[in-house]
């Protein structure tokens, strides 16, 4: 039961793969941060397939996918894109926007009045 105690946390391919904050094990600079996931055996072999026909290694196809993947999703999230008449309606507000109703008016008013008062 010690030597298991001794080994929590040392694996041997945990030690073997520690790296200088500027120098990874297979010597490519700033590549220090680790990321593991479980996956099924199905998933595995899945990737392991896709790596092979695109000619890059496991840890390569996963990584790009995952790169590849998160960057569209920010960067959907951060694009708007509007139909033609979508965008046709929102230039048109912008161009020509609409007088201020009622209730609009009263909030700039009492706005103005908290800013002077301030």
């Amino acid at each position: 039961m010690d030597f298991l105690l001794d080994l929590y946390g040392r694996v041997p391919y945990n030690e073997s793969m520690r790296a200088t904050p500027t120098q990874h094990k297979d010597g490519a600079s700033g590549k220090t941060a680790r990321l593991e996931a479980r996956i099924t055996e199905e998933q595995k072999e899945l990737f392991l397939r896709a790596a092979a026909i695109t000619g890059r290694s496991l840890t390569d196809f996963v990584v790009s996918s995952a790169h590849e993947t998160a960057a569209r999703t920010v960067r959907d999230q951060d694009v708007l894109t509007l139909s033609a008449r979508d965008r046709e309606a929102f230039v048109s507000a912008l161009l020509n926007p609409p007088a201020p109703g009622k209730r609009l008016r009263e909030a700039a008013r009492r706005f103005k009045r908290a800013v002077d008062a301030s």
